[in-house]
């Protein structure tokens, strides 16, 4: 059995993917976006802060709690191949495509985004 030491290293040291995600409500279409440089995290973080009930979105939030977690479903859009390229800006990629993915969202079923800081929480 691999040590906690060991464990944390391998966590640190494995490859992240860059992307844009959601949070979709499966009853109303409803959908939390946001875009990361590492999917797996952010998506885990998600999931823990609503189960702890301490989201800082606020209707997201009082929608699990009501809901349940089986009315919510952790999607991956679209990833973001992180290049080495001089000049290449991950962050500014992810924005974009935020943008795209929010639009599409928004007319689908609704955002429980609230403003322009998408990528925060």
């Amino acid at each position: 059995m691999k040590s906690r030491k060991d464990l944390l290293r391998e966590y640190k040291e494995r490859k992240k993917t860059a992307g844009v995600y959601r949070i979709r409500n499966t009853l109303n279409g409803k959908s939390f976006l946001a875009s990361t440089l590492d999917l797996d995290g952010r998506l885990n973080s998600h999931r823990f802060r609503l189960s702890a009930g301490s989201h800082p979105n606020e209707a997201l939030q009082r929608d699990w709690n009501g809901l349940g977690a089986d009315a919510f479903a952790f999607e991956t859009c679209e990833t973001v191949a992180v290049k080495e390229t001089p000049g290449f800006d991950p962050e500014a990629e992810l924005s974009l495509l935020e943008e795209i993915w929010i639009e599409r969202a928004a007319a689908e079923g609704g955002l429980y985004n609230t403003d322009k800081n998408l990528r925060r929480p």
